[in-house]
C-alpha cells in the first residue's frame, strides 16, 4: 500500500528527502542547546566567569538561530511537498478512473469516488506532511535526548524507562480501539455524499412531491451517524494527551526531587557529581524525550485516521481495467459490418447468471437494425459490447470482420458513436458540447449535424444560437432537446456504426420520424442500430430484433415479425390502438 501511494510523490521525492535531512539537523541543534545551557550555568554563572558566559551565550544564540532556520525550512518544504503529492495522487486516481470499463465503474459508487478524491486525499496529505517532519524528528529526538540524559546520569535516566512500557501499551490500546471507528466514518461519508448528490440532481422531483423535509431527515440521519462515530473515535483519541502529560510530569517531579538531593550531596561541584546546570539539562532532556513520544503518538493518531483513507485510495489506484489494448492492436476500422457469434455476457461471474445468451447477429455496413423488447431484456447490454464498454464472456463480436478485442480501443470507439439512454450535456456552450463528437468540426459541420438531428430548428431560436450556455447536466433545455443535441454530437464523429439507445424517447413521433429519415438518407454507409420502445421508430429498419430475458426471441423485417412473432404483433397493435385514440381525442378537442 505504501509503495503504491509513494509512486505519486515523483518530483517531490527529493524535496521530501531534503525535509527529512533538515528535520534531523533541527533535532541536532535542539539536543546541543541543553548541554550548552548546562555549561553556561556551571562554568559561567555559578563560577562567576564572564568570558564563559559570553562564549556559551553566543553558542546558545547560534544554535537557537540554526534550529529556527532548519525548522522553518523543513516546515515550509514539507507543506510544499505534501501539497504536490496530494495533487499527483488526485490526478493518478482520476487518470485511472478514466481508464475504467463499465464493469470497473460498477464496483465504485459516484459518491465513494468523490470522497476518495477529496476527504481521503486530504487525510493522506496531512499524514504525508507529518511523516516528512515527525517520523524522522521524533525517533531521533527520542534517541539523542535519552543518550544525552544517560551521559549526565544513567541512574536518574532510568526513570524514563519506567514510563515507556506504560505509554506503549496505552497507545496500542487506543489505536486498536479507534481504527475500526474511522473505517466506519469514511464509509458513512460515502453515504452522505450520495444523499447530497442524489438530492441536488433530483431537486426538481423533490420539490414537485414536496419532499424537502424527508430529504432533510435523510441528511440529518447520516450526518448524525458521522457525528456519533467521529465523537466516539475522538473521545478515545483524547486519552492520548492526559496519558502523555501524566508520564511527563511524573518524570519531571521524580528527576527534580532526586536531582535536588544529589546536588546537595555533591555541593554543586561538577567534579563531584550532579550540578544545577546538569539537573537543568536533565529536566530539559526528560521533556524532550517525552515530547518526542507525544509527537510519535500524534503521528500514530494521524496514521490511524489516514490508514483507512489510504486503503480506499489504493483500492482505486490498484483497480485494473478489465478492458485493455491487445499487444498488437488493429489501428483501422475498415467498414461498419457487425457480427455477433454465439455471444454470452455475465456481469457477475460469481453469480453466473447470463445477461446475454447465445446471441447471433449479422449486419452489413449501411444496414439499419431495430431492437425492441421489454424492460430488463438486455437491449442496452447487447449494444454496449460493440464499442467494448463491456467485454463478452463467451463468443465474439466483430466489426469490419475483426474481433473488437483486437482493435486499439481509441480507434474502435472513434468508429462507433453511441447515444446512451441517460446521455449528458456538460457545462459550456452548445457548440462546445457538440464538438465533443469532433473537436475540429467547423461551424457549418455543427449546423449540419444539428439539422440532421432536428436540433437546428430550436437552437436557431435561442438569442445566442450555438453560443447558448448549457447549464450542468443540461438542466436549461428540455429532455427532447437534450436528446437531439446528443444525437447531433454523435453524428459529428461520422462513425462507421451509430447506436441510438432509446435516445428519441423524449421527442414526439413526428420529430422521431424526421430523425430516422435523415439517418437513412444522409448516412447510407453507416450501420445504424436503434433501440426503442416504439415500433414506429424501428419498423422501417432492414432487420428488427425482438429480445426477451437476454436472448433473441425473433428477428426479421416488420412484415415478417407481424406474421411470425405474437409478442411483436401484440405490441404493434397496442401502440396503434393507443395512437389512434390519442388522435381521436385531439380531433375532438379541436372541434
Amino acid at each position: 500500500m505504501i509503495r503504491t501511494l509513494f509512486q505519486s510523490s515523483r518530483q517531490y521525492t527529493k524535496g521530501a528527502i531534503v525535509t527529512i535531512g533538515l528535520s534531523a539537523l533541527e533535532v541536532v541543534f535542539e539536543i546541543v542547546i541543553p548541554t550548552t545551557m548546562s555549561g553556561l550555568i556551571d562554568y559561567g554563572i555559578n563560577a562567576g566567569n564572564t568570558s564563559m558566559v559570553w562564549r556559551y551565550g553566543l553558542l546558545l544564540i547560534l544554535f537557537a538561530a540554526m534550529q529556527l532556520c532548519t525548522g522553518m525550512l523543513a516546515a515550509r518544504l514539507a507543506a510544499y511537498c505534501s501539497s504536490g503529492f496530494a495533487s499527483n495522487l488526485r490526478m493518478d486516481m482520476y487518470r485511472n478512473i478514466q481508464s475504467f470499463s463499465f464493469s470497473n465503474i460498477d464496483r465504485f459508487s459516484t459518491a465513494s469516488i468523490v470522497t476518495r478524491l477529496t476527504t481521503d486525499v486530504t487525510n493522506v496529505q496531512a499524514a504525508y506532511q507529518m511523516m516528512t517532519r515527525m517520523v524522522i524528528r521524533s525517533p531521533l529526538m527520542l534517541i539523542f535526548s535519552m543518550t544525552a540524559a544517560f551521559r549526565i546520569s544513567s541512574e536518574m535516566s532510568m526513570i524514563f524507562l519506567i514510563c515507556l512500557p506504560i505509554l506503549g501499551v496505552g497507545l496500542f490500546l487506543i489505536i486498536r480501539r479507534v481504527m475500526p471507528l474511522f473505517r466506519q466514518v469514511f464509509h458513512t461519508y460515502d453515504e452522505l455524499n450520495n444523499v447530497v448528490q442524489e438530492n441536488v440532481q433530483a431537486i426538481r422531483v423533490v420539490k414537485t412531491f414536496n419532499q424537502e423535509q424527508h430529504e432533510i431527515g435523510k441528511f440529518e440521519g447520516v450526518s448524525e451517524r458521522i457525528y456519533r462515530l467521529f465523537s466516539k473515535a475522538e473521545r478515545t483519541m483524547t486519552l492520548n494527551m492526559p496519558l502523555m502529560q501524566s508520564c511527563m510530569y511524573l518524570c519531571m517531579l521524580l528527576i527534580s526531587w532526586i536531582g535536588a538531593k544529589a546536588i546537595l550531596q555533591s555541593g554543586n561541584d561538577p567534579a563531584l557529581g550532579l550540578t544545577t546546570g546538569s539537573l537543568t539539562a536533565l529536566i530539559t532532556y526528560a521533556i524532550q524525550t517525552l515530547s518526542s513520544l507525544m509527537m510519535l503518538s500524534m503521528v500514530f493518531a494521524m496514521m490511524t485516521i489516514a490508514g483507512s483513507s489510504a486503503e480506499r485510495i489504493v483500492a482505486v489506484l490498484q483497480e485494473k481495467t478489465d478492458i485493455a489494448n491487445p499487444e498488437h492492436p488493429v489501428m483501422e476500422v475498415k467498414n461498419g459490418d457487425v457480427q455477433f457469434e454465439h455471444v454470452d455476457l455475465v456481469y457477475n461471474r460469481a453469480a453466473g447468471k447470463k445477461v446475454l445468451s447465445d446471441i447471433n447477429l449479422n449486419l452489413r455496413s449501411g444496414e439499419t437494425l431495430g431492437i425492441i423488447g421489454g424492460t430488463g431484456s438486455s437491449k442496452s447490454s447487447l449494444v454496449q459490447l460493440i464499442p467494448r464498454l463491456y467485454d463478452v464472456t463467451g463468443g465474439r463480436v466483430l466489426i469490419g470482420d475483426v474481433d473488437v478485442r483486437d482493435y486499439d480501443i481509441e480507434t474502435l470507439r472513434n468508429a462507433v458513436s453511441m447515444v446512451l439512454q441517460k446521455n449528458e450535456l456538460f457545462s459550456g456552450t452548445i457548440a462546445e458540447n457538440l464538438r465533443w463528437g469532433n473537436e475540429h468540426a467547423t461551424d457549418e459541420e455543427i449546423r449540419e449535424a444539428a439539422r440532421l438531428a432536428c436540433a437546428d430548428e430550436f437552437v436557431s431560436q435561442f438569442p445566442k444560437g450555438y453560443d447558448t450556455y448549457i447549464e450542468e447536466g443540461g438542466t436549461n433545455v428540455s429532455g427532447g432537446q437534450k436528446q437531439r443535441l446528443c444525437i447531433a454530437r454523435a453524428l459529428l464523429k461520422k462513425p462507421k456504426v451509430l447506436i441510438l439507445d432509446d435516445s428519441t424517447s423524449a421527442v414526439d413521433t413526428k420529430t422521431d420520424a424526421s430523425i430516422q429519415h435523415a439517418l437513412r438518407t444522409y448516412l447510407p454507409e453507416t450501420t445504424k442500430i436503434i433501440i426503442s420502445q416504439r415500433v414506429s421508430s424501428v419498423q422501417n429498419a432492414d432487420k428488427i430484433l425482438v429480445m426477451e430475458d437476454g436472448h433473441i426471441l425473433a428477428q426479421g423485417s416488420h412484415e415478417e415479425l407481424l406474421e411470425s412473432c405474437p409478442v411483436y404483433r401484440e405490441t404493434f397493435l397496442q401502440q396503434q390502438k393507443s395512437g389512434g385514440e390519442k388522435k381521436e381525442r385531439r380531433e375532438e378537442d379541436e372541434q
